[in-house]
């Protein structure tokens, strides 16, 4: 499937829950965050892939040290992009 494909699907899947498989073998299960005509933003569920939170206080890029969403340490955790063209596979699953 293209990359073109790719885009329009996840468009359309915005809040709704992912599993991509990348050509590399990783497998990233989230929410889609945004889309842009080069990447997939997802915020990942199932266990946080860098090991701190995305709500708190700590350093949030783009915007400097305080507190909010970003790279903080708390809960949730900040959404990761992965390019449309890595993509294998894309399913939509239930939310868990």
């Amino acid at each position: 499937m293209s990359a073109n494909n790719f885009y329009n699907q996840c468009s359309r899947g915005v809040g709704r829950c992912v599993r991509i498989r990348t050509h590399s073998g990783e497998v990233h299960t989230g929410i889609i965050e945004r889309v842009t005509p080069n990447k997939v933003y997802i915020r990942p569920i199932g266990g946080n892939r860098r090991g701190y939170g995305g709500l708190g206080y700590g350093f949030r890029r783009g915007y400097g040290p305080g507190w909010g969403w970003g790279w903080g340490w708390g809960f949730g955790a900040a959404a990761f992009g992965v390019s449309l063209g890595l993509i294998a596979a894309l399913a939509f699953i239930p939310f868990f």
